[in-house]
């Protein structure tokens, strides 16, 4: 199984194959040049390149083809013609296999960034990879003055080939001398036997004299496998099903078993590295505009260090004023995920100031307006970008969202509809395109969106809750409760699953097993207030009046519009005898502008005779 597929959670097969996953693992593809911006959506032509090729580490190579094949060329001109890895200096040889056989971790840092203003595949052998992308990794725990790779001696994962060598003292002490090439001949790889002595042969090179002082004093066997103690195969800290050899070269094995099973670590918001990103490689910039930004960028990219950061890139955005929108984007997506929407939203306008034709740049904006409430400019800007791009599925899901928010149904179901017809993958448009159908009442195509939300992402917790709604009103509890359980399972924290089943349960009159439901919810999100109101009428239901008061209470404190709530208070209260208390929550809830409750409330106002 591929990394993070071999847990029950996995996202199925709809995770994204995105530029960073094809550079690494595959030739250089075709894309189109609208693509090419930080976050844009990953699209490839329709013929793939079947494998690594000889691009990859020596360029570009029409040239040198069509050079060779003129008649009388001069051998010097096609070897100009196409770069030659081995005539490179030390730094940038290794720096072609270092393109991506560098990770400083796979967990989210950032590991590396490409340069702001640089293609995903523009790296070209022999130019300096800091050109195109930069390395980062943690600051060591003990001392920020450390060397960052020394962070975790022994930390090993997947793609930590280079990483870890670099650590070794071979490798410092060889002065560059020790490259990938020094073991590794690209086109010919060794296997079994063969491989065994060809590595101890290079390990022997400097080492000859070295072992037969050992071994003349029984300290050390006279020959064989260097690399089975020195760089001992083990089981990786990421991808914990497979087994690799460890590039640190180190004086002697450890004795712990390399081979025990490990669990595979799951990382998420909470338990991802939250702190300073620091340079690994190149291990120092010279201070330009540029570098400044990029630094600073680093910070923030992936929420490691969001509270230094975004100072720190604001401060260089402010001081700077960079023509390109990219840093507009990467600071206001800072704001955004650090809660700062206020502060997000202007950066963002800004960046659409300085490219309206950015898709990425007017989809951020959109979509943070609908956030903020700001339905009407969402939508004017929304429209831009499906003007810009009318095949982006993903804009047209989002002006569908918009249009949820204003009110207008029947355009939003046709913006879904839109976007699963240009991407029928697009599960999240299945889910929203599901949900309007829902809230039409018609059940049918809305189990019917749902499900096929679901057959494109089989965990998605979401529709499979909506789903479960569909079913409930239909009279088919059983269904509806194996879909609440499959999105409890998933999200066991999922509070509008759990409170949309006990609702359902309600219904079926199983008020036992509704209240342990809204419970629940509550625990997830005490703000709940629907659940407190669901949990007071539960409650009154078993005659425990003074506690279904109290969750009414606690949910109009949450929301003192909230008109339901007042009718429940209302007409609880007057049930126990205290009209003169109930009366302020009942003509509160008569002036509502939901009908059932305005008319529910006045009637009971009659009953009480003070419909005034």
């Amino acid at each position: 199984m591929n990394p993070g597929y071999d847990r029950p959670d996995h996202s199925g097969f709809s995770r994204t194959a995105n530029y960073a996953c094809m550079f690494c693992h595959n030739a250089v593809p075709e894309i189109p040049y609208t693509n090419v911006e930080p976050g844009a959506e990953p699209v490839f032509g329709l013929t793939l390149p079947e494998g690594i090729d000889c691009q990859r580490c020596h360029g570009p190579g029409s040239r040198h083809v069509r050079i060779a094949g003129t008649a009388r060329a001069k051998p010097e001109d096609i070897r100009s013609a196409i770069v030659n890895p081995a005539r490179l200096s030390a730094e940038r040889q290794i720096e072609v296999c270092m393109q991506c056989h560098l990770e400083t971790t796979s967990f989210r840092l950032p590991n590396s960034m490409v340069r702001v203003g640089r293609g995903p595949f523009s790296y070209r052998p022999g130019e300096p990879l800091a050109d195109f992308m930069l390395q980062f990794d943690k600051v060591p725990p003990a001392s920020g003055s450390a060397a960052p790779d020394q962070s975790d001696p022994d930390r090993f994962e997947i793609v930590n080939a280079a990483y870890r060598v670099r650590q070794s003292q071979c490798f410092l002490k060889s002065a560059g001398a020790l490259r990938c090439t020094t073991c590794h001949n690209p086109h010919d790889i060794p296997r079994g036997e063969d491989a065994v002595q060809h590595y101890a042969k290079v390990c022997l090179q400097c080492h000859q004299a070295a072992l037969e002082q050992l071994a003349a004093a029984g300290k050390h066997p006279t020959a064989g496998d260097c690399t089975s103690c020195h760089m001992p195969k083990r089981r990786t800290d990421d991808v914990v099903h497979a087994v690799m050899t460890d590039h640190y070269i180190q004086r002697s094995k450890p004795s712990r078993d390399l081979l025990a099973p490990k669990a595979e670590r799951r990382e998420t918001d909470e338990t991802a590295y939250h702190g300073k990103v620091v340079l690994y490689y190149p291990r120092a910039l010279p201070k330009t505009p540029a570098n400044e930004l990029d630094l600073a960028v680093a910070q923030v990219s992936q929420k490691s260090n969001l509270t230094e950061g975004i100072g720190e890139l604001a401060a260089a955005v402010e001081k700077y004023r960079p023509d390109r929108v990219e840093y507009y984007l990467y600071l206001a997506d800072a704001w955004r995920d650090s809660g700062e929407l206020k502060n997000a939203i202007p950066l963002y306008e800004e960046a659409v100031r300085r490219n309206p034709g950015s898709l990425i740049a007017l989809q951020r904006l959109g979509t943070n307006l609908r956030a903020t409430g700001q339905l009407a400019r969402a939508a004017e800007i929304l429209k831009r970008a499906v003007d810009a791009a009318p095949a982006d599925a993903a804009s047209w899901h989002q002006l569908g969202l918009v249009y949820v928010g204003q009110g207008q149904r029947s355009d939003a179901i046709a913006a879904f509809q839109k976007a699963v017809d240009l991407d029928p993958d697009l599960s999240e448009a299945y889910n929203s395109l599901g949900g309007a159908w829902l809230e039409s009442r018609d059940l049918p195509r809305a189990e019917a969106a749902f499900r096929q939300a679901l057959r494109i992402q089989p965990d998605y917790a979401e529709a499979h809750s909506n789903l479960a709604n569909a079913l409930a009103p239909a009279g088919r509890l059983d269904e509806a409760r194996y879909h609440f359980d499959a999105a409890i399972r998933l999200k066991p924290n999922f509070a509008p699953a759990r409170f949309n089943y006990a609702v359902a349960l309600v219904r079926a009159r199983r008020f036992g097993e509704a209240q342990q439901q809204v419970e629940a919810a509550l625990r997830a999100e005490p703000g709940f207030a629907e659940a407190h109101d669901l949990l007071g009428n539960l409650l009154a239901e078993k005659s425990n009046l003074q506690g279904a008061l109290a969750q009414y209470r606690e949910a109009i404190r949450l929301r003192p519009e909230f008109a339901r709530a007042q009718l429940d208070l209302g007409e609880t209260l007057a049930d126990a005898g205290d009209v003169a208390q109930a009366l302020p929550y009942l003509r509160q809830a008569a002036a509502s502008q939901q009908p059932d409750v305005r008319e529910a409330a006045a009637q009971i106002l009659q009953q009480l005779g003070k419909n005034r």
